[in-house]
Formats: structure tokens, sequence, C-alpha cells
């Protein structure tokens, strides 16, 4: 079995980075995607996206509100007892690859920190 989500989209909120018992550092942040029909209107999903690790730790760096991203990972739906009884739902990339796109100039990123970002975030999530 397999379960594999691509997105390209832009960033849009960003929590700050915080690290588990263990030390592993979280980053929870959205990403919005937008598809056009014929004879519709544009309709835009916003996504919940999560990195682990190292990954969580650069791109806590150097995300930002408005850039462009591609994101591989899996979709992991969430459920949770509310206070009042009811099941909460949620659905979460857990994000295996984060790529900055766009050109240097609009991501802020210099050539030798995207390498620096791909060799730090070249890793297997921790699950």
């Amino acid at each position: 079995m397999i379960s594999k989500t691509i997105l390209v989209g832009n960033v849009g909120s960003i929590d700050e980075l915080k690290y588990t018992g263990s030390q592993m550092a979280i980053l929870n942040f959205s990403v919005a995607t937008s598809r056009y029909q014929k004879g519709k209107d544009k309709k835009t999903t916003w996504h919940n996206v999560v990195a682990f690790a190292k990954t969580a730790e650069a791109m806590a760096k150097y995300l930002e509100k408005g850039k462009q991203v591609y994101i591989e990972g899996e979709i992991d739906n969430q459920t949770w007892d509310k206070k009042d009884g009811s099941k909460g739902y949620k659905s979460v990339i857990n994000a295996n690859s984060i790529q900055l796109l766009g050109s240097k100039s609009d991501s802020g990123v210099d050539l030798q920190d995207r390498k620096m970002i791909a060799s730090e975030v070249d890793m297997n999530i921790p699950f």
C-alpha cells in the first residue's frame, strides 16, 4: 500500500517551532492550493502540513507567508474526542520532502543555503 500526496501551493500561517519531550522538532503550517474549472470561479483548498526533525528546523528558518512551496508527503487523518463528546476530524499532510520554489530573490534563500536545506532535510520521517 502507498499513500503519497504532492502539493504545490503558497504558505499561509506558520506556527512556532516546537519540540517534543524527546527533543524532536515539529513545525505546523498551512498551504493553499488552487484549481480552476471552466466556467467556474477559482477554488482554493487549505491544507494542514507538519514537518519533523531537521526538515522542521530548516523550514522554520526559511518559510514565509505567501511563498510558493513543493511538498511531498502522506495524508494522516486524525480523530479525537471533543469536550462536548463529539468527534473531531482533521487531515494533515506529514511532509517527507519540502522544496522552496521561485527564484533566489523570491525565496530569500541563496544557492548555498538551498543546498544546505536539501542536505539537512534528506531523511525519513521518524515514525
